[in-house]
């Protein structure tokens, strides 16, 4: 079954890559594509001018095992 997750925050720059408190957010996880998307829409609408604030939508699948991150 399919997952999906709001994934980001603040950066220390614009490249993206390093979040400012050292990890990502993760919110969720949501059922729906949809239900993912309105709090993207949410949290990516309040922080709008803030340039170095980013969020995306990740899926997983819960049958799968995880990435391995190491």
């Amino acid at each position: 079954m399919q997952q999906y997750w709001v994934v980001g925050g603040e950066y220390k720059d614009t490249s993206f890559r390093v979040p400012r408190e050292g990890r990502e957010e993760w919110i969720g996880p949501f059922g729906s594509y949809n239900q993912a998307k309105a709090e993207w829409a949410r949290r990516a609408w309040s922080t709008v001018d803030d340039a170095q604030t980013r969020y995306r939508i990740e899926s997983m699948d819960q049958d799968l095992a995880p990435p391995c991150t190491d």
